[in-house]
């Protein structure tokens, strides 16, 4: 794990990555602390909510401790198969809309192309609705997408999302862009992502300058902790910055991961020293499975106080809540009764 030698030539390869990746328990390599017992849990959880590592990222992770920021991000928790919470809070996956497609506000519409990851991330915002009949995975899926944002003239910014939009094949993702660019009242498009953190070899120079040739584009990306800032990682982001695609961070507050002004410090200047805009922290969101890493509104608010004191404006995120129901990101300071959803107890 941490600081292992990668002697696979086919390593920085993002198909051998995916083609590697840890998708059982009896997979993973020799963890010290995992009990007999622990191992069984967590092949309950996965039986409800799979699991999925890139050998990368599990580089990252320090094995000999169970409270590493990486592991805990990626390995199954018992936690997850607690009771509380919504499967589907935000209502995306409304089977009276059309296949794939969310729009929660006037202007913008969110499309969701991908049902795969190149890591499962425990805290995902979408961990229940991972089901690929629901995403738009062909192409009569894609054009019926296409014309569902064609018909809506007030849609001026289209959001890629899933699963990982940066995984699909680097020509299905060009003829996407250039589709949606053709729409006359489409200005901008967004993507949202993991891969510069999971799978950072995903963006090479191929994909960087399909990328920056449907400009105007913007990639959001999710680093929630200063050891995922790796040079592979801040590269993948240099080969999109460098082409003229502003890359915005948009990171999960995380009980026990990141829920420090320390570890938020070294992020948001991390962030920003490599041309990373620190945009979001969010509250993690009031969906099943998810309920140990939540933290409270109050914590929330204490913490953006604090971090407000030891960064510069360049780097201080906007704390905020996706609130279900709430036309818009809610900052917390705002939050106030809306937000109860986020503070009861799994």
């Amino acid at each position: 794990m941490r600081g292992r030698k990668k002697r696979d030539p086919s390593w920085n390869d993002w198909r051998w990555q995916l083609q590697h990746a840890i998708r059982r328990v009896s997979d993973l390599p020799l963890l010290a602390w995992a009990t007999p017992d622990r191992l069984a849990e967590w092949q309950r959880v996965t039986a409800r909510y799979p699991l999925a590592i890139t050998p990368y990222y599990l580089s990252l992770a320090d094995a000999a401790d169970a409270s590493d920021p990486i592991l805990r991000q990626c390995l199954p928790d018992v936690c997850e198969l607690a009771a509380g919470h919504r499967s589907d809070p935000f209502e995306e996956l409304d089977p009276t809309r059309t296949r794939g497609v969310v729009q929660r506000y006037p202007d913008r519409a969110l499309v969701l192309v991908s049902a795969s990851c190149g890591v499962a991330c425990r805290h995902c915002t979408r961990k229940n609705l991972l089901q690929r009949e629901r995403h738009v995975q062909d192409a009569l899926a894609w054009q019926a997408a296409c014309e569902a944002i064609r018909m809506r003239p007030a849609v001026r910014e289209v959001i890629l999302s899933g699963g990982d939009p940066l995984l699909l094949e680097t020509e299905t993702l060009d003829d996407m862009l250039r589709d949606l660019h053709a729409i006359p009242h489409v200005e901008v498009i967004r993507i949202g992502t993991r891969v510069p953190v999971v799978l950072p070899m995903r963006i090479d120079a191929d994909m960087a300058a399909m990328l920056a040739s449907h400009r105007p584009l913007w990639v959001n990306t999710q680093f929630n902790h200063p050891a995922e800032l790796t040079p592979a990682a801040l590269a993948a982001c240099d080969h999109l910055v460098r082409r003229g695609i502003p890359v915005s961070n948009q990171a999960v507050l995380l009980r026990g991961i990141n829920d420090s002004v320390d570890t938020l410090r070294d992020l948001c200047n991390g962030l920003q020293r490599n041309m990373i805009r620190p945009y979001y922290v969010f509250l993690c969101d009031p969906v099943a499975g998810t309920g140990h890493f939540h933290t409270t509104v109050a914590e929330g608010l204490a913490l953006s106080e604090a971090l407000r004191g030891a960064v510069g404006g360049l780097a201080m995120p906007r704390f905020v809540a996706d609130v279900p129901g709430a036309a818009g990101k809610v900052p917390l300071e705002r939050v106030g009764k809306e937000g109860a959803c986020y503070d009861e107890s799994d």
